[in-house]
């Protein structure tokens, strides 16, 4: 009989890499996939229906929450994101094990329905180093920079809702990292740095 997979949810404030991360880190775990979200937001240059994201426009997205199709869903910056529920069970029936890229209150959402599930959060090695990311992305204007600070530092002081927290101050290392807690290797994780204290006390 085939083993049931396991559902893993990854947050994290925006600029701390997490994206990144996960697609590496389903391409070097086999057996292992991203859960695409369904969206309301327009298709950027390179995106692929069905491989970044399901693209719906706003009443279909609507009669999906009212058929209680998500597992959860939210509104960020004026559009909606939500995992549908039937696509994960799939997965997770047919022995994949799913990682979720959803944010704190989507992961409060899907601990409440599935029982089983591991949360990751990832977070920068410091607050200047997370603000400097966001300025080296070169596409957004001051304000929308401090906006996602903001959000950045909410975000952040629910860190201790979560099993698992992975400072992405190396990319290898946190991939690494990402890796032995969905293989099972915790015990090969690094240590929390010291850092981390710092890094929270600012969001505090």
């Amino acid at each position: 009989m085939l083993s049931r997979g396991r559902l893993f949810i990854i947050s994290a404030p925006s600029g701390a890499g997490k994206t990144t991360l996960a697609k590496a880190l389903v391409n070097s775990v086999p057996n292992t996939v991203l859960s695409v979200s369904h969206t309301t937001r327009s298709r950027r240059a390179g995106e692929l229906e069905g491989v970044d994201y399901h693209f719906v426009d706003g009443d279909r997205f609507q009669d999906m929450v009212r058929e209680g199709k998500f597992l959860e869903y939210a509104l960020v910056f004026s559009n909606y994101y939500g995992t549908s529920r039937e696509t994960v069970e799939q997965q997770l029936s047919r022995g994949k094990n799913v990682l979720l890229d959803i944010d704190w209150q989507g992961a409060r959402e899907v601990k409440q329905k599935l029982a089983n599930v591991s949360s990751i959060f990832v977070l920068p090695p410091s607050r200047n180093e997370l603000e400097k990311r966001l300025r080296n992305r070169g596409q957004d204007s001051e304000s929308v920079i401090a906006n996602r600070m903001r959000e950045a530092c909410e975000e952040m002081r629910h860190h201790d809702e979560y099993d698992y927290l992975v400072v992405n101050d190396d990319f290898d290392q946190a991939l690494a990292d990402l890796r032995a807690i969905i293989t099972g290797n915790v015990e090969r994780r690094r240590p929390v740095s010291a850092d981390l204290t710092n890094l929270l006390r600012e969001s505090a």
